[in-house]
């Protein structure tokens, strides 16, 4: 049997980031759940993770700047940006950046989960 896909939720927000964590779960998918980029960065489970569901906007270092300390290591995640609080440009900067989908908080629960499978029908992630 295999295991099911891990998905890494990053968001400074404890209530966002547990929501979110019950929400894929329900789905099946296993979560990796994460107060900010560093602790993901830090992760001795990086290369296990399928997707990466991250905020665009958290304190030390953004949805954005993840991403591009993810690509300068190689990993080529799929991730997802979402944002409560969204900029002119942060949607077109998010898929410059290669980003799998960008969401605005609130969203609905299957705008999530279609994203995810968006993000996980482009095959195995290298990382």
């Amino acid at each position: 049997m295999t295991s099911p896909p891990v998905i890494a939720i990053v968001d400074d927000d404890i209530s966002v980031r547990d929501a979110m964590g019950r929400l894929v779960r329900s789905f099946g998918l296993a979560v990796e759940l994460y107060g900010g980029a560093a602790d993901l960065l830090q992760s001795s489970t990086l290369n296990q993770i399928a997707c990466v569901i991250t905020d665009v906007q958290m304190p030390r270092m953004n949805g954005f700047a993840l991403c591009e300390a993810l690509r300068e290591r190689g990993c080529h995640v799929p991730i997802i940006f979402m944002t409560a609080f969204s900029e002119q440009g942060h949607e077109q900067r998010a898929y410059v950046a290669g980003a799998a989908c960008f969401v605005n908080k609130p969203f609905e629960d299957t705008e999530i989960i279609r994203c995810i499978e968006r993000a996980l029908s482009g095959g195995k992630p290298n990382c």
